[in-house]
């Protein structure tokens, strides 16, 4: 079945894939011919186990070299697309482009509050042991820091983040500071306490209506994906198979047949 193609609005920051490809030992388990994530406020990425999803997002943020094709950011502003299929991480994030990670990850030497504040500062003021004694990064840092902890309360703000439920947090909050314009977030509910999930995602869904955040949403809780995607990307076998509203994608034979079987409809 063919990929389809989507015309994201100038106004909002998207990513465009064209040709990427990529193989594990002779295999190919990503093959996109020409998509566009971040057309939309929200957008879900679904598909079964080893439909090649994360290797997709892990492409674009160039952690897995493309075997070919590239990827183009698009800020949203009017400028001229960036290719960034070969840029580091640090480059992408400077444009904007910044991802949650899977697999949760931490700095297991440096407090939840410390945590934060080393993510929200700039790139020039990130000196080893320097940081946390820069005062314009403290007063610049510390109240939007503070909304966060007062709503999302860690058990200990002071301390270490303890649970998989605090660290996966912890990075989700790390993101937002980075102030994205595209944000990937890969599995974000894993591990979270269901009020904390529904409150993740009620910020996420205000910051890509009242900030112009496009947001792409990886995610095999589809409670999620059908409450908060304003659109969505099906992925079976390497490629994106349909993409369309959240309704029509979910009573779809091909994703009802692949991924949710026939009792997930009407539910």
């Amino acid at each position: 079945m063919a990929e389809a193609t989507v015309t994201a609005s100038a106004g909002r920051p998207h990513l465009r894939i064209e040709g990427a490809v990529k193989s594990f030992d002779g295999r190919v388990v990503v093959d996109v011919a020409d998509l566009t994530l971040g057309g939309n406020p929200v957008e879900g990425l679904i598909g079964p186990n080893g439909a090649g999803k994360t290797t997709l997002m892990r492409m674009i943020m160039h952690s897995i070299k493309l075997d070919k094709g590239k990827v183009t950011f698009y800020p949203g502003d009017g400028s001229r697309g960036v290719a960034i299929s070969s840029l580091p991480a640090h480059a992408m994030a400077s444009l904007g482009v910044v991802k949650t990670n899977q697999v949760i990850q931490d700095f297991e030497k440096l407090t939840i509050w410390d945590s934060l504040l080393l993510a929200a500062a700039r790139r020039r003021e990130e000196r080893p042991f320097r940081i946390f004694a820069e005062k314009r990064v403290w007063a610049r840092n510390t109240a939007e820091i503070k909304c966060y902890l007062e709503e999302f309360p860690f058990a200990n703000p002071y301390g270490f983040a303890k649970s998989a439920g605090e660290k996966k947090l912890l990075d989700i909050l790390r993101c937002l500071l980075l102030r994205p314009k595209l944000l990937l977030l890969d599995e974000p509910t894993a591990g979270l306490p269901a009020d904390v999930r529904d409150r993740v995602m009620q910020t996420i869904k205000k910051k890509a209506g009242d900030e112009n955040v496009s947001v792409v949403i990886v995610e095999h809780d589809l409670n999620v994906i059908w409450t908060l995607s304003d659109y969505v990307h099906f992925m079976a076998e390497g490629s994106v198979l349909l993409q369309g509203d959240p309704a029509w994608i979910r009573e779809h034979e091909t994703v009802v047949e692949k991924y949710l079987g026939k009792g997930h409809v009407g539910h």
